[in-house]
């Protein structure tokens, strides 16, 4: 059954190469294995996301996926050392202080990849 099968999120690209330099270098994953056109990587605890070539990436104006960290504002500070820039809100029910907002249990961040999705980096409360 499905409740107990690992789900593994896909990260969509429009451009590998681009992609590949961006989570590679900004973000420090590890390529683990090139698979039917894409790239498996490694994260933590044994969960893995699939980057895989479409001229869809980037269309979607939700979240693609978070990482569930112990301490977002260190892993913001990490993560814009190295490049990235976290979104901005000012919305009903969402702003950000320095990329994080803090509500409904968490603290999280927002930033868009190199394909113009959005992902983030969360911690619960």
């Amino acid at each position: 059954m499905l409740n107990d099968t690992p789900i593994v999120p896909y990260i969509p690209a429009k451009d590998m190469a681009r992609a590949r330099k961006f989570y590679e270098e900004k973000i420090g994953l590890k390529p683990k294995q090139e698979y039917a056109g894409g790239v498996i990587y490694e994260c933590g605890k044994g969960s893995w996301v699939f980057m895989y070539p479409t001229p869809n990436a980037g269309t979607s104006q939700a979240s693609t996926a978070f990482w569930a960290v112990e301490d977002v504002a260190a892993e913001v500070a990490a993560l814009k050392s190295r490049g990235v820039t976290f979104e901005e809100y000012d919305m009903p029910g969402l702003k950000t202080i320095d990329g994080i907002a803090t509500g409904g249990g968490a603290k999280t961040a927002w930033f868009k990849d190199s394909e113009g999705n959005i992902l983030a980096v969360s911690q619960r409360l």
